[in-house]
């Protein structure tokens, strides 16, 4: 999976039109700000190698078929509490 980034987008809270031709509200400027934020946090999120790594594995079909697996297989079965959990870790990680 690829993702490339062309340019800016369209639009943003802060270029969108508004009702008024004065200075930004304290709103929009927040609203601004966060935009830019996720934009930012977004991007960061897609040029990040491990982050692209883990979309690849659950976006293939064999990963999802694995994780339906490892869910409860009935209301009567009582799952694994986190006790046993991590001492079965402890014991395979000599």
């Amino acid at each position: 999976m690829h993702i490339t980034t062309i340019g800016t987008a369209g639009w943003t809270a802060g270029s969108a039109p508004t009702r008024e031709a004065t200075a930004p509200s304290a709103e929009s400027a927040r609203i601004r700000n966060d935009v830019d934020a996720a934009r930012n946090t977004a991007l960061s999120a897609l040029n990040n190698d491990r982050f692209r790594v883990m979309l690849e594995q659950i976006s293939d079909p064999h990963a999802s078929d694995a994780l339906m697996t490892m869910g409860a297989h009935g209301q009567d079965k009582a799952g694994t509490d986190i006790n046993t959990a991590l001492s079965r870790y402890a014991e395979s990680g000599d």
